[in-house]
């Protein structure tokens, strides 16, 4: 558990500085249409940092494997999801040329999210929780 705590801290951490980075230096180098792809990355990492963090907790407290899957596929999400968006909105200020392999990664990173969420919807579902 304390592993994923302290991957959903990077990837916040990150997540700020990449927000950052785009709002006062890619501004200026890139059309406002990779930016806006660009802040889509960004927003996507931190709310699933967040979701990371939060599922760390809830795995600690019910321990359901399913958990731990759920925390898996928000972690491959992001470095799917962002990451493939990162690239994507950055193309034209470093010629990247391998547009039609990364372009598939993002909504593969997308059913990653999705999944996570499915798989903490089941392991809260399955546990009894006392309601005291």
């Amino acid at each position: 558990m304390k592993k994923f705590l302290i991957m959903g801290c990077i990837f916040a951490c990150f997540a700020v500085i990449f927000g950052a980075f785009g709002a006062h230096v890619l501004k200026a180098k890139i059309s406002a249409s990779n930016l806006s792809i660009y802040s889509t990355a960004v927003q996507y990492q931190f709310y699933h940092s967040l979701a990371i963090l939060l599922s760390s907790i809830l795995y600690y407290l019910i321990k359901a494997r399913i958990i731990k899957i759920g925390i898996l596929s928000f972690v491959i999400g992001i470095i799917l999801f962002s990451g493939s968006l990162y690239l994507l909105s950055l193309r034209e200020m470093i010629d990247f040329k391998i547009n039609y392999i990364i372009g598939p990664l993002t909504p593969i990173g997308g059913l990653f999210f999705i999944g996570g969420w499915l798989l903490l919807i089941i392991g809260i579902s399955k546990h009894h929780f006392n309601e005291n």
